[in-house]
């Protein structure tokens, strides 16, 4: 900067070779210093530092910052005493002078530099590392629950077609005609909702169409016993749900409330956004009472599907209101 500052004041000439000696300090300095840390990269690759821990590394930082403090110090000093030889027709001190008088002050700065520098690339690879980890970690639970998931959606398939099937075969005694209504309907089911490869979750308009159906079918079986009512909140229908959540809590009515009541009664659909949740209810007649011990393979399947899914954001709840037993799931609006 002096060198620039007497240039500047017309003595550019009397300095000249001071100005080109800076140049070449300056561009020496770059590459010398970039080939002293990168034989260091190359040689903490090679023995995988950036894979140790902590407390590891440390130690053998303390080992190297002044390793590397003396190889500075012997090839800039090396470094400085050419340049004066250079550029300096007397340079007025031996080389072993030239050491000793600056050896140790060059020393302190080099541990100082290097210890700043090991401290920059390690703290970044181990910030890059963590961040690696961090996805890798977030992928392997992601597919662990996608494992969970498709575990419980294999559960629950040969579940729905067990009781299916048990409902057509009472129909082809005691109503051969409406059998085969009921054999289109499960073949409707099937093909819409049930074979829909591995996705856990369905627009809430056809999981709406697979309830129907599924009423349908079971409105067959037991003809003027089941009735039902859907009231949803049509600007809903594009919301994306768990598969067979709403049908599951449907045929769990109809099996453990309809199917008990000896006058039949009616199974009411209602889904409304609530606060920033949409509250899925179904009603059925009875008492909650008779539905305690009632937690099929569907209702826990569901249950779990609702944790892997949404964590603690969805909830799953069984309560009585007016002479009714009402299942509800709470999820948030996606």
């Amino acid at each position: 900067m002096a060198a620039l500052y007497w240039a500047f004041q017309g003595w550019s000439t009397a300095v000249r070779f001071r100005f080109d000696m800076a140049v070449v300090q300056f561009v020496s300095d770059v590459v010398m210093y970039i080939l002293i840390t990168h034989l260091y990269r190359n040689f903490a690759n090679k023995n995988r530092w950036q894979d140790l821990a902590i407390e590891k590394l440390i130690w053998r930082m303390l080992i190297v910052i002044p390793v590397m403090g003396v190889f500075f110090t012997i090839v800039t000093l090396s470094k400085l005493y050419l340049v004066r030889l250079l550029f300096l027709s007397h340079p007025g001190q031996t080389f072993i002078d030239f050491f000793s008088l600056n050896a140790a002050g060059i020393f302190i700065a080099g541990i100082r530099l290097m210890a700043i520098w090991l401290l920059a690339y390690h703290l970044y690879h181990y910030a890059k590392r963590e961040m690696r980890l961090s996805v890798e970690n977030a992928r392997l639970e992601l597919s662990f629950k996608q494992s969970q998931l498709d575990n419980l959606s294999a559960q629950l398939n040969p579940h729905f077609l067990f009781n299916a099937l048990n409902n057509i075969k009472s129909l082809v005694y005691t109503r051969p005609e409406a059998a085969g209504r009921a054999i289109d309907l499960l073949s409707e089911l099937l093909r819409s909702g049930l074979y829909k490869g591995s996705a856990m979750l369905i627009r809430l308009n056809e999981e709406i169409d697979l309830v129907r159906d599924y009423l349908e079918l079971e409105g067959l079986r037991m003809e003027e016993r089941l009735t039902y009512d859907l009231d949803i909140d049509i600007s809903l229908s594009g919301l994306m749900v768990p598969r067979l959540c709403i049908q599951t809590l449907v045929e769990n009515a109809v099996k453990h409330g309809i199917a008990l009541e000896k006058q039949g009664g009616k199974i009411e659909v209602i889904i409304h956004e609530q606060h920033g949740l949409v509250s899925i209810r179904v009603l059925n007649p009875g008492k909650l009472q008779q539905n305690k011990t009632v937690a099929g393979i569907g209702v826990r399947n569901l249950k779990e599907r609702l944790e892997l899914s949404y964590q603690h954001l969805a909830s799953f709840n069984l309560y009585e209101m007016d002479q009714k037993v009402c299942a509800e799931i709470k999820i948030p609006i996606r």
